[in-house]
């Protein structure tokens, strides 16, 4: 294998290396400038609970009075 700084190579690695950096920047340029902002609207949620949403509290509510339905040991071991 030859030693690219002897033979004269280096060159053509440094032109490559700089070609690519240049076609990066150019894309950087080109993504900025034909990039379009779109404005985004905000969305508004209402806070009034609707009759569904009371029924189900209420509904969740009486399941969680009747307990979970698990009975614990009388015995600690």
């Amino acid at each position: 294998m030859q030693n690219p700084f002897e033979s004269g190579h280096i060159k053509n690695y440094i032109l490559l290396y700089a070609s690519v950096v240049v076609i990066m920047i150019l894309f950087f340029i080109a993504s900025t400038i034909f990039r379009e902002n779109k404005e985004i609207d905000k969305k508004v949620f209402s806070t009034q609970e609707t009759e569904a949403v009371k029924e189900a509290n209420k509904t969740q509510e009486k399941q969680e009075s009747f307990g979970s339905g698990v009975k614990l040991m009388e015995k600690k071991y």
